[in-house]
């Protein structure tokens, strides 16, 4: 997985790149308010780690965007590549 971000710090713009391995999923709800729900992804890598949170609704998004091109791949293999 890799991570780009740019960041407004002091008038410039810094780009910050990372990658690492998805080491964990991580659903955090919140009993009393479902729609405050998150789903956070945690990677870690050689230089970078981090953790991505979704709010539930952009993930409901994300779900809806990405099902109809998975009926495109007819098999996946996940491959890892040492640097």
């Amino acid at each position: 997985m890799n991570v780009k971000i740019k960041k407004r710090f002091s008038k410039k713009i810094i780009r910050i790149e990372g990658s690492g391995e998805i080491k964990e999923i991580l659903l955090k709800e919140d009993f009393l308010n479902q729609k405050n729900a998150l789903v956070q992804i945690c990677f870690r890598g050689e230089d970078a780690s981090g953790i991505i949170e979704f709010p539930q609704e952009e993930i409901k998004d994300l779900i809806k965007e990405l099902k109809p091109k998975l009926k495109l791949l007819k098999g996946t293999k996940v491959m890892k590549f040492k640097k």
